[in-house]
């Protein structure tokens, strides 16, 4: 079976945090945090449909800038969510630039912004090419506790965790997994085509069985025969995203059930537990918490990153450390 996305992180461990999660099947890309976003490619910037920002320290907000540059020349809009107080940054963050060769003539590119506060998705504004990105407010969507984006094929997750300012941790969801059996296509005499995407809508919304699929016009299939010999269904991906979060009960509780199951997880692993104290002071993971906190969730595969750069020759240690933890 294959992922619908293959996430990778953008920066080596000890440099500024991004996910980039990228589509198998289709031209299209997410980011989970936008930090120094240069070593990704022009083409693979373009597209990117939406980008989730944990928080807006300098560090995983940076590379907003070169994201904007590279957009502003499609037409495609641009997607942005942060927590509390995000709007206002981006909106001064567009304001900052003149925008005077700007009119209705120019391409009409969008970008909308996004707060997160926790229960919900708390405001969303939409800032417009041919108005000078002047700010436009817009309805909330229609969105479950706990969700940011809900498409067909997955949604994105968030709990807001303690930073010493709000910080976002982000799960990607993928829904009900269909692959299509190509043996059981021929032994039913069905041809490959578009049709197949219809019956795994149909799936996915949990359409009776008896429902027929239409795979040319003089030709329908009921949906439980395609169940039965040509489509198999599987538990969705799970990606979860956790950085810059103090340990502390709240927090504990939030990432656990955040990344529980998780076939992967993301995590910060800033200091070795020798400096617990400094770690709690700066409100980060130290590697045998974030171990600790993989293990409780039970988690398939661990990715350790954003390392302090005082350990920059005591990587091995680091790494060490949270995985002993994980292992247990």
């Amino acid at each position: 079976m294959t992922w619908l996305v293959q996430p990778r992180l953008v920066n080596d461990p000890f440099s500024d945090p991004a996910l980039f999660i990228d589509f198998r099947f289709g031209r299209r890309a997410l980011l989970f945090d936008l930090g120094d976003v240069t070593p990704l490619s022009a083409r693979e910037l373009l597209r990117v449909t939406h980008a989730f920002v944990s928080h807006t320290h300098m560090d995983h907000f940076a590379g907003f800038d070169r994201l904007l540059r590279l957009c502003l020349h499609r037409t495609a809009p641009l997607h942005l969510v942060g927590p509390s107080g995000f709007i206002d940054q981006v909106e001064h963050k567009l304001r900052a630039y003149n925008w005077n060769l700007l009119d209705e003539d120019a391409l009409d590119f969008v970008l909308t912004a996004a707060e997160f506060a926790g229960g919900g998705v708390g405001g969303v504004c939409e800032f417009r090419a041919r108005e000078a990105f002047r700010r436009r407010e817009l309805a909330l969507p229609p969105l479950a506790p706990g969700t940011l984006l809900d498409e067909e094929e997955f949604r994105i997750e968030s709990v807001v965790l303690d930073h010493g300012t709000p910080c976002l941790a982000l799960a990607f969801q993928e829904k009900l997994r269909i692959n299509v059996w190509r043996e059981g296509l021929d032994l039913l005499k069905l041809p490959v085509g578009p049709w197949l995407n219809e019956a795994k809508r149909a799936v996915r919304r949990g359409a009776p069985d008896d429902s027929r699929i239409l795979i040319r016009e003089d030709l329908f299939v009921p949906l439980g025969v395609l169940k039965q010999r040509a489509l198999r269904s599987a538990r969705g991906h799970r990606i979860a995203y956790v950085v810059d979060a103090a340990f502390n009960a709240s927090n504990i509780a939030s990432i656990t059930e955040l990344a529980r199951g998780a076939d992967q997880l993301f995590i910060e692993t800033a200091f070795l537990d020798e400096d617990a104290e400094l770690a709690a002071e700066r409100r980060h993971l130290t590697a045998a918490q974030a171990g600790t906190l993989a293990k409780n969730a039970g988690v398939s595969r661990l990715v350790p990153f954003h390392f302090s750069p005082r350990y920059i020759d005591r990587e091995d240690q680091l790494r060490r450390e949270v995985e002993a933890a994980w292992r247990g």
